[in-house]
């Protein structure tokens, strides 16, 4: 049955709703993309098996965030309540992987009050990220240290339960710094399990035949933008190849874990790549 043509003047009506309607969506997808999702929070759980993990440390459990990016777009009460959830998480151990501030140090203020709201029994370690080393190295390690937090700066602490030891190393930026990761793991025994922090993950290639079991890492934020079928519009240098959650380096014992970061950078923007706080559960393989 053939259709029935329609005039002129309902052709015009149907494309001027068309049009009213995608105006519409566009402007909904405007403000989710700005104010729903930068702002909804999402608490992942991830369980990570260890071959090296000493009998005391199994069940271990860390929350790794990163990529605060402190600055003119940061919302206080997100922040306010990022700092709730986390402490809520009861972790034994708390790590930051950089990018505490996006490129003024005049916020540095504001991100030791809030650090200074989070403990865990084993202690809150950090390293800088690639914003933090613009500029902002002596503000950032400063304020990391008043608010409670070990800067791991081609450094590493040990963690000790009964005979057993646990080693958190951390590396100066990878890109932009002056990383040493020789002098980072310095005199940690090669069959001990040791986890790195690293604020880019693409390092991982480079760190895979070296005696690590674990890397925490930040930096891509994800994508911030993640088109179904497409994937991230764009990953920045050296957060491209492991870009979000867990991957296993090929012929190695390292595995390396890229969260999606709390924040933002460039645009204050997400679109189906939330803020992310890690809880990762360390496991006896």
């Amino acid at each position: 049955m053939l259709s029935t043509p329609i005039s002129r003047r309902q052709f015009l009506k149907k494309s001027m709703q068309l049009g009213i309607g995608l105006v519409g969506l566009a402007s909904l997808s405007g403000v989710y993309t700005r104010y729903v999702e930068p702002n909804w929070i999402d608490t992942n759980a991830i369980e990570v098996k260890i071959a090296h993990l000493p009998a005391s440390f199994d069940q271990l459990r860390m929350v790794h965030f990163s990529d605060l990016h402190l600055g003119i777009h940061s919302n206080s009460e997100y922040l306010k309540h990022l700092m709730v959830k986390i402490q809520r998480l009861k972790p034994d151990l708390i790590c930051f992987t950089g990018d505490l501030l996006d490129h003024s140090a005049s916020y540095i203020s504001e991100a030791v009050s809030l650090f200074s709201q989070l403990e865990a029994p084993l202690g809150q370690y950090a390293v800088i990220g690639n914003h933090d080393a613009f500029g902002n190295r002596k503000a950032v390690t400063k304020g990391l240290a008043k608010a409670g937090f070990q800067l791991l700066h081609n450094e590493h602490i040990e963690l000790i339960r009964g005979q057993d030891r646990l080693y958190i190393a951390g590396i100066d930026d990878p890109w932009v710094g002056k990383p040493d990761i020789e002098q980072a793991l310095l005199h940690i025994p090669s069959e001990a399990c040791t986890i790195l922090l690293a604020h880019e993950p693409d390092f991982a290639d480079e760190y895979g035949q070296l005696p690590i079991d674990l890397q925490l890492s930040g930096h891509s934020h994800g994508g911030q933008v993640r088109v179904p079928l497409i994937g991230a519009l764009y990953t920045p240098p050296y957060g491209s190849k492991y870009p979000n959650g867990l991957y296993q380096i090929a012929n190695s014992r390292l595995q390396v874990y890229t969260t999606r970061g709390v924040g933002t950078t460039r645009l204050p923007v997400r679109f189906n790549c939330r803020p992310e706080i890690s809880v990762i559960t360390l496991t006896k393989a």
